[in-house]
């Protein structure tokens, strides 16, 4: 077998978030991709990291077209995903939403949070680790305490929509259900060999310094929490993945590349493109086409 024969038959993990499938042109976006795909995935990994929609259907609208695409899909969760107005008699909601998702998952085939973490094929030492673990409002400035959190994002401009539509129920609070979802996950990182690597996916970013959209800022109290920081290099992280800002970015924290790979709203990626040109390589990788001119923490 030649070199070029080589490369084009080696198997590629890739990500994508944020398909927002209650949109058509993202729906026929997905549908133009399993028509007509521009190569070969079946030897290929997708991880889908959250917000594909805000029903049940949206999320199965998904994986009937991704799963016979791919050899196997991981499924992380995003505050979309969750979403249940307060006056809906006909949805689940908080930890039953969840667990209904990670059902309609494990129907086709898919990784979830609740499965046992997977290691890549060839190389049995590194972990592909889909969490779930929301946010506390902990990305915000040191001199805003926790209860003037919102406000101080409101005097912004901003209010997310997950303050009436994201029900943390049967938990107190949306910060006490992160809590959890933090202390289970740790104690399964922990877990792992101690010369384990690890892909880590989570649909909000792990670290306050990529979670302030520039235009928007103060929205990084809805973007994840500060227990995550030093995960990457806790658990020794090759990449970090997230999506949630719809804003796609390579960074490097570090020796991690942080990869943010939304897909996002239609005002978000070009029409000409189509979806396959937004599927991030993560393995072999790196992809550079999303690093930006200038990123003051990079040596961090």
């Amino acid at each position: 077998m030649t070199t070029s024969s080589a490369n084009r038959s080696e198997s590629k993990l890739l990500a994508i978030s944020d398909l927002h499938l209650s949109r058509k042109e993202n729906r026929d976006a997905l549908d133009a991709l399993v028509r007509s795909p521009p190569r070969d995935y079946s030897r290929d990994w997708l991880i889908v990291a959250g917000d594909l929609g805000e029903r049940i259907e949206h999320l199965t609208f998904a994986l009937d077209r991704l799963t016979p695409l791919f050899r196997r899909v991981v499924w992380t969760p995003g505050n979309h995903d969750l979403w249940c107005p307060a006056t809906a008699t006909d949805r689940t909601r908080g930890a039953a939403r969840y667990a209904e998702l990670v059902a309609e998952c494990r129907r086709f085939g898919v990784l979830t949070p609740e499965d046992p973490y997977a290691s890549w094929p060839g190389d049995p030492n590194l972990f592909i680790v889909p969490m779930f673990l929301l946010f506390d409002y902990s990305f915000r400035a040191e001199d805003v305490p926790r209860d003037q959190a919102v406000a101080w994002a409101r005097a912004s401009g901003v209010v997310a929509s997950d303050e009436t539509m994201l029900s943390p129920h049967p938990y107190p609070t949306r910060d006490a259900w992160c809590a959890a979802r933090c202390d289970e996950t740790e104690a399964r990182l922990n877990a792992l060999p101690a010369t384990a690597e690890t892909i880590l996916v989570n649909h909000w970013p792990l670290r306050y310094d990529v979670a302030r959209p520039p235009r928007i800022p103060r929205f990084s109290i809805w973007s994840g929490t500060t227990r995550t920081e030093d995960w990457g290099r806790r658990f020794r992280a090759r990449v970090v993945i997230s999506g949630h800002l719809h804003l796609r970015t390579t960074l490097a924290r570090y020796g991690a590349r942080y990869e943010e790979v939304s897909f996002g709203y239609p005002r978000d990626w070009k029409r000409d493109r189509g979806l396959a040109y937004y599927l991030r390589e993560i393995l072999p990788g790196p992809d550079d086409r999303f690093v930006p001119p200038f990123d003051p923490f990079r040596s961090r």
